[in-house]
């Protein structure tokens, strides 16, 4: 029987050829830390739920910045865990100017102002409810109301020094409304990085416990303004309205099992799209790490490689820090 012509693993032989031939390349400047700030100094709360991450005071999260751009991560997204105290019905404390969201962005410009700084822009951390929103009486989710306060958050975040303002609430028309609010106060260059097919996943539990909306969200969900997690379609038409409304970026969530969705986001758009690989993505890798039933550096730096080469352009990750430095010390061997 005659040899193949073609045979494949010829280029796979050796490290050196399957460099060269190597479709998709994982850098620190493809991710974006992840943080939880709270109030106080020099505290960190360890957060059960997700080994290895904590809250931390702004202080703390000054030595985190530091670590980001030694490293070349080029962003931080940032997520407020306030306390019990200053939660309302209505999360107004989410655009009072001297909350530590608005204090954290304003000492890491200072220091770092190189650093690219993403904020949240949802209320679930700032309700005694624990939803994205605003309640009518029967505890329905008020989309216009809602997107009266975003723009009010997201304004508050933009004046503290955000560079991206990033809604994950997804009420309809919240970034034409957020756009509107920049664009009149002057922030024409406050970028908005749009969560538009943020599924109604399960793989959000572990947040919830770190930014403290899980207790107060208690049995309810979020299934009538996140999207089903059978949908692909829609995902394409909540992209397009958000791109039509002014979003500079548009962000997939989760990661991991919602490959599809970025292909078809990136192919269809060709738009900058952000993965957020999700706290119960990071759980479970964590999980089967310490049990040893993975190897973690080799299990995260595949998962993200593999989010890259779906068509993620920037990928959110609580690996951020080391994911890094594995990737330097793999360039250094």
């Amino acid at each position: 029987m005659p040899y193949p012509a073609t045979r494949l693993r010829r280029m796979r032989r050796d490290a050196f050829s399957r460099a060269l031939m190597r479709e998709t390349t994982l850098l620190p400047s493809d991710l974006v830390m992840v943080a939880f700030v709270i109030n106080g100094e020099a505290r960190r709360e360890p957060i059960a739920s997700m080994p290895g991450t904590e809250r931390v005071t702004v202080d703390e999260l000054l030595k985190l910045a530091a670590e980001c751009v030694r490293l070349g991560i080029p962003a931080l997204a940032l997520f407020p865990s306030p306390p019990a105290s200053v939660k309302t019905e209505d999360g107004c404390e989410a655009w009072n100017p001297d909350n530590v969201f608005q204090r954290a962005a304003r000492a890491l410009k200072q220091q770092f102002p190189q650093l690219g700084l993403i904020g949240d822009v949802a209320l679930d951390p700032y309700t005694t409810h624990g939803q994205d929103g605003l309640i009518d009486a029967t505890g329905y989710i008020m989309n216009d109301a809602t997107n009266v306060a975003l723009a009010k958050m997201a304004l508050a975040q933009a004046q503290a020094g955000y560079d991206f303002v990033a809604p994950s609430d997804m009420m309809d028309g919240r970034i034409g409304a957020i756009r509107t609010a920049l664009e009149a106060a002057g922030h024409v260059n406050t970028r908005i990085l749009a969560y538009s097919a943020k599924y109604a996943s399960s793989f959000y539990g572990p947040f919830r416990d770190a930014v403290g909306s899980a207790a107060n969200l208690g049995k309810g969900d979020k299934h009538t303004y996140q999207m089903d997690v059978a949908n692909t379609d829609e995902a394409l038409r909540e992209v397009e309205l958000d791109l039509a409304e002014g979003a500079d970026a548009v962000m997939v969530k989760p990661g991991l099992p919602y490959l599809d969705i970025v292909r078809r986001v990136k192919d269809r758009f060709g738009a900058p799209t952000f993965v957020y690989q999700v706290s119960g993505e990071y759980a479970m890798l964590k999980a089967a790490a310490q049990n040893g039933w993975l190897d973690e550096r080799a299990s995260v730096l595949e998962a993200l490689t593999c989010i890259k080469r779906a068509g993620a352009d920037a990928i959110l990750t609580y690996f951020a820090l080391d994911a890094a430095k594995w990737l330097q010390e793999n360039r250094s061997r």
